[in-house]
Order: C-alpha cells, then sequence, then structure tokens
C-alpha cells in the first residue's frame, strides 16, 4: 500500500484561502493535510480576520498538528525574553522543514507538500528532501484547476480574486519565475 501524500500549508495559504473561503480546497486532492505547531500558534496566537474561519476549519476537518522541536525552542524562547522581543520570522517555514526531514527518514519515505506563499520562499535555497516538494498558493491553484478539482463555478484566478477581494495582500509574484 503506497503511504498518503501529507500536505503542509505554510500559514500565508491558509489566510489566503480564509479570506476566499476555500479553505477546503486542501482537501480536494484527497492528500492528508497537517498543520505544524508553529503554523498553528502563527495562525491562532491573535485575531485576525482569517483565524476564526482556519479554526473552525482545522476542528470540523479533524486536521493534525504536528509538534516540532522549532516551536518547543520557540515557546522556552518567549518565556525567557521579554515580551514582544522574541525571533519569529521564519519559523514556520523552519518547523515544516524539520518535519519533512524527518518525514524523509521513514520508512517507507513518505511524501510531501509544503504549501507557501511568501515569494522569498520561493527563492531561498530552502533544501527538501527528494520526497518533498515546495508548492506556491497560485501553483496549487492552477494544479487544481487543470485536474479539474475545482467547482464548476470556480478558477483559480476566481479564488484569487475572491481573496484580494475579501481584503488579502495576496502575492503578485507568478511562478514558475521567468
Amino acid at each position: 500500500m503506497t503511504p498518503p501524500v501529507l500536505l503542509f500549508p505554510d500559514a500565508g495559504p491558509l489566510i489566503t484561502l480564509g479570506y476566499a473561503d476555500a479553505l477546503d480546497l486542501l482537501l480536494k486532492p484527497r492528500w492528508q493535510v497537517q498543520l505544524v505547531d508553529m503554523v498553528w500558534h502563527e495562525l491562532t496566537r491573535s485575531t485576525t480576520p482569517t483565524s476564526k474561519k482556519v479554526r473552525q476549519w482545522a476542528s470540523d476537518h479533524a486536521v493534525t498538528t504536528v509538534p516540532t522541536r522549532t516551536f518547543a525552542h520557540h515557546q522556552q524562547q518567549m518565556l525567557a525574553a521579554p515580551e514582544g522581543s522574541a525571533p519569529k520570522a521564519h519559523l514556520g517555514e523552519l518547523a515544516i522543514q524539520e518535519h519533512m526531514n524527518t518525514l524523509a527518514l521513514a520508512d517507507p519515505a513518505v511524501t510531501s507538500v509544503f504549501l507557501f506563499e511568501d515569494h522569498k520562499i520561493a527563492r531561498a535555497s530552502f533544501l527538501l528532501p527528494a520526497n518533498c516538494k515546495k508548492v506556491s498558493t497560485r501553483a496549487y491553484l492552477q494544479f487544481l484547476e487543470q485536474h479539474g478539482l475545482l467547482d464548476a463555478h470556480q478558477s483559480a484566478a476566481s479564488v484569487e480574486r475572491a481573496a484580494i477581494n475579501n481584503g488579502r495582500n495576496f502575492s503578485s509574484l507568478h511562478f514558475p519565475l521567468a
């Protein structure tokens, strides 16, 4: 039996799909969606226009939260540092990379997809094992459209427009880069 494909969205794609009221698109390929604890913390630590939607969606679909050393370290730093001074940048991505490296060592290796939105990640030398893929939100939406996984009234562009029209500052960078 082939192990399932695991989808690990970063905070950005969850926020964008939340603005578009399209979080269920993460379930369309029938991959198992998991959130690393650091991303979950980033999404739920404060009230935002999408935090309640993401929290409800994750609860409704019993989305698994995966513990990481990255988040444990962040929690320790938050306790030790004066309020607001603990570093936060890129910790979600680091936690995802940590967990994907763990999955690469599993026997058999588990195929996983890192769903990101920040264009800086696309250009970064983000080392992922061979069984792990890095995909932008826009490319993911195009994948769904190309495979007939969007509803009849949807297109990749319509989901993007819905997010933008509802207030999301969606990346204007298109992939692949020319």
